[in-house]
This record gives structure tokens, sequence and C-alpha cells, in this order.
């Protein structure tokens, strides 16, 4: 309830008076059903200008940091996130991990949709980073359709004189659904989780218009962070030049395994 109250009231009233935003593709979001919806990211305003522009309701993991606030900042906090639909992700590895994993999937096996950053962090220079495989991972494992999605122009930038920061017409591209189904014997297999990862990125890719460089946000982040310049290639698109992995043999869905 909490949820459809902030963007009915709160989020969409405001970005649209603000930011004027369009969304493209929307046809391609299933009126009901599970899917996941993966997207790069470039301001923290896509994870409110996304699940403001889509009519369905949409979960995102967030640090599971965020949530462990302490006093009444710490429990409004965690309220607001809970009410705009995220959910703690815990990344220490371990049982903490394993629960956190098992919250979303809940999302989907209740027929929701899940939002996700591949990058693991907002980009450091606007163009789109090396996905990491774990999307590719969740995807063998829920076995649902992927919507690649691409935001646009989300970067705020400070009005002059007001110094108000802001962003200009911003944007959200939704491709078509993506299906990795075949794959859903070999999440354990690197190549395959690779060669997901990228093909969901160079969609992604398609729609933001972006320049891909093959390294990691957070690589570039950190180095940068130290005064390094962390050693980038740029590359025609994620994943160029690696081979298509073999199919490996069809794994039944769990209601169509018979006794």
């Amino acid at each position: 309830m909490l949820y459809w109250v902030l963007k009915w009231f709160l989020f969409l009233p405001v970005i649209k008076v603000a930011f004027r935003p369009w969304i493209e593709g929307k046809e391609n979001i299933p009126s009901s059903g599970p899917a996941i919806l993966v997207a790069n990211h470039v301001s923290a305003g896509d994870t409110y200008l996304i699940p403001a522009l889509i009519p369905r309701r949409l979960a995102f993991p967030a640090k599971a940091e965020a949530f462990a606030g302490t006093g009444v900042r710490g429990r409004v906090l965690k309220w607001f996130l809970e009410g705009v639909g995220m959910l703690p992700m815990d990344r220490s590895g371990g049982r903490a991990s394993a629960s956190s994993m098992t919250s979303v999937l809940d999302v989907l096996e209740r027929g929701e949709l899940l939002g996700i950053f591949p990058e693991g962090t907002r980009s450091p220079d606007g163009r789109l980073h090396k996905g990491k495989t774990g999307v590719a991972r969740l995807v063998l494992q829920a076995r649902v359709p992927v919507l690649p999605v691409g935001v646009v122009d989300t970067q705020f930038v400070k009005l002059p004189l007001l110094g108000i920061p802001v962003m200009r017409r911003p944007g959200v591209r939704i491709g078509r659904p993506m299906d990795f189904d075949r794959y859903a014997g070999a999440g354990n297999d690197r190549d395959v989780l690779r060669w997901v990862t990228d093909e969901i990125m160079a969609a992604v890719q398609e729609l933001s218009g972006q320049t891909y460089v093959d390294a990691y946000a957070a690589s570039v982040k950190s180095a940068a962070a130290e005064g390094r310049v962390f050693p980038t290639t740029v590359l025609e698109r994620p994943g160029a030049g690696r081979p298509v992995p073999p199919v490996p043999a069809p794994v039944p869905r769990p209601a169509e395994v018979t006794p």
C-alpha cells in the first residue's frame, strides 16, 4: 500500500513536473507474471525514475547496510526503503547472502517484477561498464524473462545561479523480452554466465546508447579514489568476439518433472 501511495502522490507527480520524463517500450512489460528488468546505472535518480514510469510494482535489491541504521533516523530510513520496494541484499557471503537471495527469488515466485543494476554501482564516467555475472546466475535459476532497460540523461546537473540539481528530460527505454531458459542447466558454468551477462548488457547498451568499457565500474572508482587510472578497453559491444557457449541438455521445470 505504501509503495503505491508514495508512487502516485509523491514520486510520479514530482518527477513529471520537475523533469518531464519519457518512456519507450512500455508495451514490452508483461501485464502479469514475473520478469527481471536489467538496467544501466548512471545516477541515483535511476532507482526512482524506473519504478515511477512503469505501470507495475518493481522491487530493487539494495545494500543491506542501508537498512541497518539505528535510532529514529535509521528506523525511518528502513521503513521508507521497504515502502518503495527495496530489498536488503547482504553481499558478505554465507547464510546472510543466501537469505537475501531467497528474498529476491520470492519476489519472482509471487509473479512480480524485479529490477537489477548489473554494473553493481553507478557509472563513474557515464559509460557502460562490465556486468557482474550474478544477474545471469539469477536469471538461470529463476527461469523468467529478462527485460533490458536503458536509462538516458538521468545525470544530475545544477541549475545556473540557483545551484539546484536537476535531470534534463530523462528517459527510459524498455527492450523486448529475452529468454535464456535453454541455458538453465548451466548455472555453474563460468563461460555461460559471462556470455548471458554480456548478451543482456549488449541489449542494454543498444537502448542506452553508451560507450562500453570492459572493466568493472567499482574497479574504475577505486582506482580514481586512489589517484590512479584503471586500464580500460573500449569494445564495440559487451562480449565482442566471445563464442556462443554450447547449449546443455534441457532441464525440465519443476512442474514438468514426472515421478
